[in-house]
């Protein structure tokens, strides 16, 4: 056995339990804490281990049950004051002072505004790995976590490991896996001990302002109309854009109509983009490329309409329609105006 071996053994046995940081807003659980929570139930299962929850806030406790309904053994409970407000300083301060004394080998965030901030800061302080926007894991040989991420714009899925130091770190996207059924489930409760040096901070939050987003996420859409590269103009986005309206959809799609302009960074699905699992999925114009179909894999039914019978979009498809957008989309518009 060489030296890295060695080390990853004996952190193997020194540090056990995968740990889930339950981000919240106002007092409410984000949707990304109990969907990794689904992950690491299942993790944890197979490393015959413990699931623990990191919650950190003010007026949070009656959130806690919630958590282990979710798939929580154990939440870690910081509730106080400052801590309404997400604070770097003291926030990463207490989640490193409760990874050194109860050690857990794997610690996921979500991979939010507050867990891209929170996540490098811990990891930088524990002297450990972190692997950015996970969309699946798994387990080795060794029962190391396996952390895959996709790279290169999207083009390419990376498999990797964190050999030796613990915990293994990742941030997980919104959306990427699906949160479990609550169960009556029995679990502990820890008070974290919150003495003056854990909460202290050099930051001092005045205020927060909130900016109503411009539409809904993508990630709470039922239906979603998106457009690829083949609407190629603005009075095709035009039609897609009426059609969403009539729908109720949120609207999204491929990197290139991204790049032109026509849509926002968190209106572009796939690999590199957001992951979706609405009820209806209606791709107009878009090619079915790997980079993009991993983003809604989970949805419900999905119809695509493109003029190419070969475009791989059919292959994933519940229904197709082939034919140019164009003179597709206004018959849908007929149709649906005449049935309201």
């Amino acid at each position: 056995m060489n030296t890295a071996e060695a080390m990853s053994s004996r952190y193997a046995n020194d540090y056990r339990g995968v740990w889930v940081f339950a981000e919240q807003r106002g007092g409410r659980l984000l949707e990304v804490g109990l969907e990794i929570l689904s992950e690491a139930r299942k993790l944890a299962d197979r490393l015959q281990t413990e699931v623990s929850a990191l919650l950190l806030g003010e007026d949070v406790s009656t959130q806690a049950g919630e958590l282990i309904a979710h798939g929580a053994d154990r939440v870690f409970l910081a509730d106080h004051p400052s801590l309404k407000h997400f604070n770097p300083d003291s926030y990463s301060t207490i989640v490193v002072d409760l990874v050194n004394e109860y050690r857990p080998a794997i610690l996921l965030l979500g991979a939010t505004s507050v867990g891209r901030d929170l996540a490098p800061t811990v990891a930088a302080r524990l002297d450990t790995g972190l692997c950015a926007d996970c969309i699946a894991f798994d387990l080795d040989e060794q029962n190391r976590l396996l952390q895959i991420a996709p790279v290169f714009g999207g083009k390419e899925l990376a498999h990797m490991l964190c050999p030796v130091r613990r915990p293994q770190m990742a941030t997980v996207r919104p959306s990427v896996f699906v949160k479990r059924e609550k169960e009556v489930r029995q679990g502990e409760v820890v008070l974290v001990d919150l003495s003056e040096g854990l909460v202290q901070s050099r930051i001092i939050v005045r205020g927060v302002f909130l900016e109503e987003p411009p539409d809904r996420p993508l990630g709470q859409c039922e239906t979603v109309v998106g457009g690829g590269a083949g609407i190629g103009n603005e009075e095709g986005w035009r039609l897609i854009r009426e059609l969403a309206k009539v729908l109720g959809a949120g609207i999204g799609g491929t990197r290139p109509p991204m790049d032109e302009g026509y849509l926002r960074e968190d209106q572009m699905i796939g690999q590199s983009g957001v992951t979706i699992r609405p009820r209806l999925y209606l791709c107009v114009g878009i090619s079915g490329d790997i980079q993009h179909t991993v983003g809604f894999e989970h949805a419900g039914t999905v119809v695509a309409i493109n003029r190419d019978p070969k475009a791989p979009i059919f292959k994933v498809a519940d229904y197709g329609i082939v034919g140019d957008y164009r003179e597709v989309i206004p018959l849908l518009l007929d149709e649906l105006q005449s049935a309201r």
